[in-house]
């Protein structure tokens, strides 16, 4: 398998516009230049022909489709959408559109046969018990099924979805929307996500085998998130406004920063100390997530390395300060090190 990037460059995992005119050199628009890339995975070789059947109405899922497509070429991808009930018309419309825009294959698998099945054969085990979240992953993991049936049908690659801001938190179900071999985007935030989004909508990348022009429609990116596991459901129900969200986990995992340090450059204590925990504790499911790309100055995996369980907890109290007593001004020489 050979990677190759081809979106923008990486500079210190920051982002660093270019003032002046907005225009393109080889790398693209030059506002772009130094913004953390997005990396378009080109899988070569021996895998004769890259899968990708999953897509939805929100934008991180949409935004996977030009990737594979850029790479790979049209007639190499192939897209299912899996509605459910409670799957917005407009989903359905955005999700054709999106296909139509890059010329993929694309098909419908509705998956309330699956659901309906699992839940009977779940209802005796279930009795008394009032519907809460496990019913809403049994749809997630009812499309994963799918997908991985399709997988070995037919010996394609499921390129699966999750950036790094639902991966921080564990915003995401094991053996179902976390099903795949790859992703593309999961060590980019999902701010960032948007904004590549739009950009690749007003550029495309030199040597990338997709379209020109519009790929991702504008309402994929504007409409607000939503898994639809549950009727009117909305991301921000469970998290922050993600431009909240992600501006916390990057001081919490790039930087490493205390719970003190965040609150003191105005972020609300209580919002930090839960997404510090839901960071903590979602160690569980990032261990058992597909490969993809580093992107950030830290990424999960090989950069940030923490256990899975410990009892740790940030309390939030502001860190002492250090002791200027231990200072002597002098090195001190010692029989492991040569100073």
């Amino acid at each position: 398998w050979d990677w190759s990037v081809g979106w923008a460059g990486v500079h210190g995992g920051h982002v660093e516009r270019t003032d002046g005119d907005a225009g393109k050199d080889a790398r693209g628009p030059k506002e772009w230049v130094g913004a953390p890339r997005m990396t378009v995975p080109t899988f070569r070789g021996d895998q004769p022909r890259l899968g990708y059947p999953r897509t939805s109405g929100d934008a991180p899922d949409q935004q996977h489709r030009p990737q594979p497509v850029d790479a790979l070429g049209a007639p190499r991808v192939r897209c299912v959408m899996m509605p459910y009930k409670f799957t917005a018309q407009e989903s359905l419309d955005d999700a054709a559109a999106c296909a139509k825009a890059l010329g993929v294959a694309y098909e419908i698998i509705p998956i309330a046969p699956a659901v309906e099945g699992l839940e009977k054969a779940l209802a005796p085990a279930f009795a008394g018990k009032p519907r809460d979240v496990t019913e809403e992953n049994l749809q997630a993991r009812a499309r994963g099924t799918i997908l991985m049936a399709i997988s070995n049908k037919f010996n394609l690659m499921v390129v699966t979805t999750g950036n790094k801001s639902e991966m921080s938190v564990g915003y995401a179900t094991l053996y179902g929307d976390m099903n795949g071999g790859f992703n593309p985007i999961k060590d980019l935030y999902k701010s960032e996500v948007f904004r590549l989004s739009r950009l690749r909508n007003d550029w495309k990348p030199a040597n990338a085998l997709g379209p020109d022009g519009v790929v991702i429609p504008d309402n994929i990116i504007t409409r607000p998130p939503t898994a639809e596991l549950r009727e009117n459901q909305k991301d921000e129900d469970s998290l922050p406004p993600y431009n909240v969200l992600d501006a916390i986990l990057e001081r919490l995992v790039e930087r490493e920063e205390p719970i003190s340090a965040i609150v003191a450059a105005g972020f609300a204590h209580d919002t930090v100390v839960r997404i510090e925990r839901m960071l903590n504790i979602a160690e569980y499911k990032r261990r058992q997530a597909a490969p993809g790309v580093k992107v950030t100055l830290k990424n999960f995996g090989r950069d940030r390395r923490y256990p899975i369980t410990n009892r740790f907890r940030d309390s939030g109290a502001p860190l002492p300060s250090p002791d200027t007593s231990l200072v002597t001004g002098q090195p001190v020489k010692t029989e492991a090190f040569d100073f």
